[in-house]
């Protein structure tokens, strides 16, 4: 009898509601059971949910679904990282306010999750604009200010005259907003900090046991904190000016010093302050310079300019006297503030002197140099043999990390220079001037200065009554918010309007997720049990500002005794983007973007065309682009789940390429993936009568045995590919397995199987739909009940496999002759030595090479190969 198609709309949201009714995803803390905690980074409540949002939660899905089928107590929680400027912006654009725009996406958005079929403990979600969360980040706050991890101080930082506030080092992209994508310019604020960098030299270190991470985000991380050993040299100024009588350099290259043709400082530099004051050329010089930005990415692309102050330095080591000059590329934040310019060994040096003039002198004697005629910096291979010159007395043949280590050495013992490891890594500012935020929990008073807001009276609460469409920070011109009492003297004071950094909330959500109804920020106890995450999804792009920033609050929370670890993350996993094909129409002189939706693609004889479903106008196919709104090439994941069902958009996300990769979003490949979905409901459908009634057994014999072994093959290799991330290979042994048991299938449908072949399928049936689970739930769960199965999947354990129905009964040999391969032996695998011989000397390859004489030699390895010699 033909099989109805599987309706995926009907049977999905029913089986959603048993799960949700039944309350089997909600994670029970006092289980006695191994603890497995999967996590996906928590998603932005921008309104609607996207493809990668699909990809990221199945990836996840399966892990969650896998680990909880082999017995482990598995928390798989779900949350909204929702404070932030874009609902800022929507409130102007859509006169609504922040806290409406964010709640209303979130309840899009969680409709969109769950019709996913995510295996979510919804019991613990939260938002981190939650006053109940904010409260707890502002104990947090206090605890850290205790313990002395947070300050204020003034600084120069990183402004966005669009969004009106002030942007992280990491925030500023080539010079812009990460978000409004506005030129920063510089600004001298007074600003609270985390003092992240204190923990610079153990977070470098703790990469090395990051082993479940990917080595590209470790060597992010690593270059981002910038361990670097140097040394710090005094320069003695000529002639002492504003109290200073020397200019200190640090420099991570001392074996370039005879090389040194200038001194650089910073705009910033006490002595460029001190010079300034007199001279109006040098103030607008350096206020200039100040407008680029602080980042070190922005002074790198900036043109190199420079400023000479007229004063010179003497060199440490040699008789002779270097310009002092002022250099816009110079950080007042690394470092000292002041570099020497060597321009024979780097290249902005190099340009930087040509520019102005200033001489280049090779600092070692390296046969065929002629740094008169330099095109281009010499910089020496770390393993390229160099020679010092004189004044470094026994210094020579030294491979270059050689060379900085002797030089360092060299001059500590003569007292001309201070070794010292330093790192690029500073301090994190987390002031942003905006009301979408959580409010820092301190009050300034004239009497009293600072005062932090007793814990008692937590949480500070966003007033719901502001105004946004006036520049600068709402909360500051909030006419009645920020006017309190002093905790302390009871005099007038003013709270502080600036809000917390967003990367604040999710630096620490991971640990309120293991207790999230708590009374303080975490319980000690159960965030330390649960913690650290097993297995963390989400992109590459947050490679250095979320997961540093959640490895130095993971440690400032052991510090204040709210966890009992270093560590956030034992394992990382880091998905590629989810791509799309990307069209265009040519209407009136303009090139136009068109949705997937309105296009219909051709094929003729290889060629492919497009054209618009509704105009029939005839688009160009442009790249293959990572899906964007501002080119259209996006796929609505309600309308996929509308046409094919849940399951059959998850098992396309897992089954086109490896996860870390980037995933080519096809119709075609979307529409395969709902074939065998309808194939799999088909399979085991028409023969699902017939084992209702049946006992699964494994088969001994004949075809009963193949099926068996086709079977337990396969659930061992999916398991330990889902072990490894690599859902691809799982999902291509399920294409295996499905085709090499349909026949036998089929034979069961149509009555011509025997008890064992019964026996053997309807095992085989069960294991297909219990490696599916994680995949496709809903389809599992329907086709577990179609065979005559009791309970839910979703509560079954993983199938076990037979060890002795895993390994083959047969090797093959390849057979070499005088060292060349000729053929193939197919043999027992436990076949001895003397069963071994006979049947190589049987093979008419070997007859023929031996013309039926004995071979002088016969070298068998057990297992592996077989040469004959003659």
């Amino acid at each position: 009898m033909a099989m109805e198609r599987y309706n995926p709309k009907q049977a999905e949201s029913r089986w959603q509601q048993i799960w949700e009714e039944a309350g089997i995803y909600a994670t029970d803390t006092g289980k006695p059971a191994p603890k497995y905690y999967v996590l996906e980074m928590f998603p932005y409540p921008s309104g609607r949910i996207h493809m990668g949002h699909v990809r990221n939660y199945a990836l996840g899905d399966v892990v969650a679904r896998y680990k909880r089928a082999c017995g482990f107590n598995v928390l798989h929680p779900m949350g909204w990282d929702a404070f932030g400027m874009p609902a800022e912006n929507a409130a102007i654009q859509n006169k609504i306010h922040p806290r409406d725009w964010t709640y209303a996406n979130i309840d899009t958005m969680r409709k969109q999750l769950k019709s996913m079929g995510l295996s979510l403990d919804w019991s613990r979600e939260f938002a981190t604009c939650d006053v109940a969360y904010y409260k707890q980040q502002q104990a947090l706050f206090l605890d850290f200010l205790k313990a002395g991890l947070i300050y204020r101080r003034n600084s120069k930082v990183n402004w966005d005259p669009v969004d009106m506030t002030v942007l992280a080092n990491e925030q500023v992209i080539d010079g812009r907003g990460w978000r409004s994508g506005a030129l920063v310019e510089q600004r001298e604020l007074t600003q609270w900090f985390f003092r992240i960098s204190d923990f610079a030299g153990e977070l470098d270190e703790a990469l090395d046991g990051l082993d479940g991470w990917p080595e590209k985000v470790r060597t992010m991380q690593r270059n981002w904190i910038g361990k670097s050993r140097g040394i710090e040299l005094a320069f003695a100024l000529t002639s002492p000016h504003a109290g200073l009588d020397a200019v200190t350099c640090f420099t991570t290259r001392p074996d370039t010093l005879h090389g040194a043709s200038f001194i650089a400082i910073s705009p910033d530099h006490p002595l460029s302050l001190a010079l300034e004051a007199g001279n109006p050329e040098l103030a607008a010089f350096n206020a200039d310079c100040r407008r680029i930005g602080t980042s070190e990415e922005a002074l790198e692309k900036a043109e190199k300019r420079g400023f000479d102050t007229g004063l010179r330095v003497k060199h440490p080591t040699e008789d002779r006297e270097l310009p002092v000059w002022i250099g816009n590329f110079v950080l007042m934040s690394y470092g000292t503030g002041a570099v020497f310019g060597c321009p024979a060994h780097d290249q902005r040096d190099l340009d930087f002197a040509r520019k102005y003039g200033l001489p280049v002198q090779n600092a070692f004697f390296m046969p065929g140099d002629d740094t008169a005629v330099l095109t281009e910096a010499l910089v020496p291979a770390k393993s390229e043999k160099v020679v010092f010159v004189d004044h470094f007395a026994g210094i020579s043949e030294t491979t270059g990390q050689e060379a900085i280590d002797t030089t360092i050495a060299w001059l500590e013992e003569r007292n001309l220079g201070k070794g010292i490891t330093r790192y690029r890594l500073r301090d994190w500012g987390l002031s942003r001037q905006r009301y979408w935020g959580a409010p820092i929990p301190v009050i300034h008073c004239d009497s009293c200065g600072v005062v932090p807001v007793p814990v008692e009276d937590l949480p500070v609460r966003l007033p719901d009554d502001v105004t946004l469409d006036k520049p600068g920070n709402p909360l500051d011109h909030h006419p009645t918010w920020k006017h309190v009492t002093c905790p302390q003297c009871g005099k007038d004071a003013r709270r502080e309007t600036d809000t917390m950094d967003t990367f604040v909330d999710s630096s620490w959500y991971f640990a309120r997720f293991t207790a999230p109804h708590h009374e303080s920020p975490t319980d000690p106890a159960i965030a330390s049990a649960w913690l650290p995450v097993d297995q963390y999804i989400g992109g590459i792009e947050h490679a250095i500002l979320h997961l540093l920033y959640s490895r130095f609050f993971t440690r400032a929370m052991r510090q204040t005794g709210h966890v009992d670890l270093k560590e956030p993350f034992r394992g990382l996993f880091t998905q590629g983007m989810v791509v799309h094909e990307t069209y265009r129409a040519q209407r009136d002189g303009k090139s136009e973007w068109v949705t997937p939706a309105d296009v219909l693609i051709e094929e003729v004889d290889g060629q492919r065309t497009a054209r618009h479903a509704k105009t029939g106008e005839t688009l160009v196919i442009g790249s293959i682009e990572k899906m964007s709104k501002s080119k259209k090439n996006v796929v609505d994941p309600d309308d996929i789940i509308d046409s094919y069902g849940a399951d059959t958009a998850r098992f396309f996300m897992l089954s086109d390429s490896p996860p870390d990769r980037d995933v080519i979003w096809t119709e075609a490949g979307v529409e395969g993936a709902h074939r065998f979905v309808q194939r799999i409901w088909r399979v085991l459908g028409e023969a699902a009568d017939e084992l209702k009634s049946v006992a699964p057994a494994a088969g001994t014999a004949g075809e009963a045995l193949a099926v068996s072994r086709a079977a337990h093959k396969t659930v061992k290799a999916v398991g330990e590919d889902i072990e490894r991330l690599a859902f691809n290979k799982a999902v291509a042994r399920l294409y295996e397995l499905v085709n090499s048991v349909a026949g036998p299938l089929s034979e069961v449908a149509a009555g011509k199987a025997d008890a064992e072949l019964k026996a053997a399928c309807k095992q085989a049936a069960n294991m297909i739909v219990l490696l599916i689970a994680p995949m496709m739930p809903h389809l599992a769960e329907e086709c577990w009940k179609m065979l005559g199965n009791d309970g839910m999947v979703a509560v079954t354990p993983w199938p076990e496999h037979d060890p002795a129905l895993v390994t083959d009964e047969q090797v093959t040999l390849p057979v070499q002759i005088n060292g060349k391969k000729r053929g193939d032996l197919t043999i027992d695998r436990n076949a001895d030595q003397a069963a071994i011989e006979a049947a190589v000397l049987a093979l008419d390859v070997v007859k023929a090479a031996t013309g039926g004489q004995p071979p002088r030699k016969l070298i068998i390895v057990p297992r592996r190969i077989v040469n004959v010699v003659i």
